[in-house]
């Protein structure tokens, strides 16, 4: 082999090595980067630690008013068309509201009422009761 051939060779060499050098360090900066993000980050890596987050969403939502139902019906036997309607808007406790809007031919009505424990302290009518029913059935 002659001496040319080989300083070629020599040559090859140490860029093919520099050039592994720069990816190992590219990569190894990617690495830490990113071990660093996982760090900073709030939220845990472990399953325990995931499902006490979630824990803490699911009593954090306790109080939303995320339980709901809607009967819609005939106020009234001279009209139609079940333009009047009750809401139930609960949270996980049973504590709420129920809105409910009478529609006449002439006038409308609207009327709230307080939900606590699945229940009301004042009467609630037939469609309020089944409003709230549906709303505890979605619990």
């Amino acid at each position: 082999m002659s001496d040319a051939v080989l300083i070629a060779l020599v040559v090859a060499a140490c860029v093919l090595s520099l050039v592994a050098l720069a990816v190992g360090i590219t990569a190894q900066r990617s690495l830490n980067a990113r071990k660093r993000g996982a760090r900073d980050s709030p939220l845990p890596l472990d399953v325990a630690g995931l499902r006490g987050e979630v824990e803490v969403l699911r009593q954090e939502s306790a109080g939303a008013l995320r339980h709901l139902a809607v009967v819609r019906y005939d106020a009234f036997g001279d009209m139609g068309g079940r333009l009047s309607w009750s809401l139930a808007l609960v949270d996980d406790g049973g504590t709420g509201i129920v809105l409910t809007s009478i529609h006449g031919r002439s006038d409308a009505r609207t009327y709230a009422k307080n939900v606590t424990d699945w229940s009301s302290d004042q009467q609630l009518s037939p469609e309020e009761l089944e409003a709230v029913a549906q709303a505890r059935a979605k619990h």
